[in-house]
């Protein structure tokens, strides 16, 4: 199939790619490689999957990858509509997975407009080139803060969740009740992600795995936010991107006058208190932690736990790393490509 991948520098997108390049799909990656964090860990990432480029690549550059045939990446900003439409008509995607976010729940709380920009306005450009363009399914990245404090565990996707507690949640809110109106309107086949607290090599700086473990290593004590009374259903990222390459030939359909539209939770579905995830951590860098206890920040949640039945009815697949194999799968990452740096 010939897919595009957004947010192709990212986290997911590059761990996704990698699977969809090695099960023989033609991929098309797109990234705008804005400033949110470090440039070159996302240069860095891409050159793990052959492409070659620097903070000097013009927007609208296409760089073909050294590594593998069936890939090909593209700077762009889902932003300019007219020439994501036009990719759209050139490309003739079958899939399209948009991974493309601006992520982060607390900066969100000191930078709302960013976060309407790009997850709102950029999503409605990505379904606009899909109802102009038809494909044959759109997944689209979600998040578990969607649930804000619900109290009923674990969370589901009949849940109600009217109650975001950031606008970051609210804007992923957004993206799943703008495909629902464009998968009733328009029949476009619309899957929504929920990811539950996804971890593993090449993470972002600013998630929790990295800024424990580069404090760590460094001498520094780390922030623990509500004194460590914190649980979160920590994800593989290897477990997430096995579901979404799962989830491509798995198309919702229209039955009973109801669209083409489904949401899953995509979650390890065993909720780890945030000091044993520490402790795996020291275990695995080998250095004990000096932590600093901190209050509850505004936007978090105490708890996050994904009932993932959904999932497992449409795809027949659990999660299943354990979060032994996965802190060190991490941690192997983050000591050999901060001895390189």
């Amino acid at each position: 199939m010939k897919i595009l991948v957004t947010g192709a520098a990212g986290f997911i997108g590059l761990h996704l790619i990698k699977k969809l390049i090695s099960e023989g799909h033609e991929v098309v990656g797109f990234d705008s490689i804005n400033k949110y964090y470090s440039t070159k860990l996302k240069f860095d990432r891409l050159a793990e999957n052959g492409i070659s480029a620097n903070e000097d690549l013009p927007l609208n550059s296409i760089v073909n990858s050294s590594k593998y045939p069936n890939y090909t990446f593209i700077k762009g900003d889902l932003l300019d509509s007219e020439k994501l439409e036009h990719l759209f008509e050139k490309e003739k995607f079958e899939v399209v997975i948009n991974l493309a976010a601006q992520t982060g729940v607390r900066y969100s709380i000191e930078n709302p407009r960013t976060y309407i920009k790009n997850n709102v306005d950029a999503f409605l450009n990505v379904l606009e080139a899909c109802k102009k363009y038809p494909v044959k399914h759109l997944i689209y990245a979600s998040s578990s803060s969607v649930y804000g404090n619900n109290a009923k565990i674990p969370f589901s996707v009949e849940d109600k969740v009217d109650h975001p507690v950031s606008i970051y949640a609210a804007s992923k809110k957004s993206n799943e009740l703008m495909a629902h109106s464009y998968s009733h309107l328009y029949q476009i086949p619309t899957t929504g992600l929920r990811f539950f607290t996804v971890y593993g090599p090449w993470g972002r700086p600013d998630m929790a795995p990295t800024l424990f473990a580069d404090a760590m290593t460094n001498g520094r004590s780390i922030k623990v936010f509500n004194n460590g009374e914190m649980e979160r259903d920590f994800t593989y990222v290897g477990d997430i991107v096995e579901g979404i390459s799962r989830l491509c030939i798995k198309a919702p359909v229209s039955e009973n006058n109801e669209p083409p539209y489904t949401l899953h939770n995509i979650g390890n579905s065993q909720p780890i208190k945030l000091l044993d995830f520490i402790h795996e951590l020291e275990e695995n860098l080998g250095i004990e932690s000096k932590k600093d206890m901190m209050p509850m920040q505004p936007g978090d949640v105490k708890r996050t736990y994904a009932d993932i039945s959904s999932l497992e009815k449409a795809i027949e697949y659990t999660p299943n790393t354990s979060l032994k194999n996965g802190v060190k799968h991490f941690a192997d990452w983050f000591k050999t490509y901060n001895a390189k740096a």
